[in-house]
């Protein structure tokens, strides 16, 4: 059976390079590995320990489920203000309650990332390596950092640019490696 992996996109916008580039991931995955998009993040609500003291959101749950069934976590972030969205954030914090049982603890992840700009995505990854740490595996390399993305992917969307298409199949290639360390059933 293929490797089961959330797929993540830290972005809300529908013509985001993060979307595309999840996309792109999922094209280009080997036969062991199915990405499944998750496509709710903007369902849910700001995190609270009151609202989740009355129940967690179905949004939320149902994200919480989905990561605790995935083989692993992929997350395409773009980066705000040298950090990531607030978006991906929140999630995270839902994704990590109860303290101690976080719905991605002990899970493989790999983070990728591209930005219009030329600075890439380096302090974004940082940023969400440091909001996981301690709970996930992080895949340390190699790194999807695509800078100048409006030059790599087409009007549609699509990673045309033939050696980022390359790079980022011998990422996934990597990344199962980095899953199948892990994996428990």
């Amino acid at each position: 059976m293929p490797l089961s992996i959330l797929g993540v996109a830290g972005s809300l916008r529908a013509g985001s390079y993060n979307r595309a580039l999840l996309e792109a991931a999922i094209e280009l995955s080997p036969p062991t590995l199915e990405i499944r998009p998750f496509d709710r993040l903007r369902e849910f609500p700001l995190y609270d320990a009151d609202l989740e003291a009355r129940g967690v959101p179905e949004p939320v749950e149902s994200f919480k489920t989905a990561l605790r069934q995935a083989d692993g976590l992929l997350i395409a972030t773009p980066e705000y203000n040298h950090s990531i969205p607030g978006v991906l954030k929140n999630a995270i914090d839902w994704a990590s309650r109860p303290a101690g049982k976080a719905a991605f603890r002990g899970k493989p992840v790999g983070i990728l990332g591209a930005t219009p700009g030329a600075g890439a995505t380096i302090r974004g990854q940082l940023a969400l390596r440091q909001a996981l740490d301690g709970e996930a595996y992080l895949m340390p390399s190699p790194e999807v950092l695509i800078a100048k993305a409006g030059e790599r992917f087409d009007a549609a969307g699509r990673l045309t640019d033939e050696v980022t298409r390359r790079f980022l199949a011998a990422f996934l290639d990597a990344f199962v490696r980095w899953v199948e360390r892990f994996r428990t059933g």
